[in-house]
């Protein structure tokens, strides 16, 4: 495998990285007790937990504008994108619903001039050349590809960042990572990727 390792900074969606099995087992409440809760931009705790279990693709956001020197909270980066519609917040029972990529890629294009386009039917295969295009992947994946040794029961519904490929593996930042191993420059078989990967996501470059 001859892959080049992207030197792409690496944050997860919540501010405290180790949350993630936390969450898994409890939900978004276990975000009530993370300690860094105030760096994500919340006002409140409570805000913070309702936003960080969807700004999987904020942090890829935020991944990719630290690449180019830039850091930025990532529920300012949230609030931006749902002035744009790529969310859609329910005050009524509090639930929120994204990211839509067409409402995404205008933002990320008006707001940080970055070059974006909504990709679907892609085949995992295809993804070595569309990164020869653009420097980046926003993959929708299922969030399971944490535990690359399982069968996903569907494909899709969770974002990463990929940052290189090869014709034999790929390599991503996984926001919801809940090790080191599986954080960051987390690197698969393309036959693996695959089985998570609903062959669609956006493509992203400076």
């Amino acid at each position: 495998m001859n892959i080049q390792r992207a030197e792409v900074p690496y944050f997860s969606q919540w501010e405290t990285p180790e949350m993630t099995l936390p969450v898994v087992a409890e939900g978004s409440a276990a975000l009530m007790r993370d300690p860094l809760w105030r760096h994500s931009g919340a006002q409140t705790v409570e805000e913070y937990a309702r936003w960080a279990v969807n700004v999987c693709g904020m942090a890829c956001l935020k991944m990719i504008l630290a690449a180019r020197g830039e850091l930025h909270p990532t529920l300012d980066l949230a609030r931006g994108c749902a002035a744009y519609g790529g969310y859609v917040v329910n005050e009524a029972d509090a639930s929120i619903k994204g990211l839509i990529y067409a409402p995404f890629v205008k933002f990320v294009t008006q707001r940080f001039g970055l070059g974006a386009e909504t990709m679907t039917n892609v085949d995992t295969a295809a993804i070595p050349e569309l990164l020869s295009k653009r420097q980046f992947f926003i993959a929708s994946v299922h969030h399971a590809i944490r535990w690359p040794e399982r069968e996903p029961p569907s494909k899709g519904g969770h974002l990463v960042l990929v940052t290189a490929a090869s014709p034999e593996a790929i390599r991503f930042h996984n926001p919801s990572g809940h090790n080191p191993e599986s954080q960051a420059h987390v690197t698969l078989p393309l036959a693996v990727f695959d089985r998570f990967f609903a062959n669609r996501g956006v493509a992203v470059g400076f």
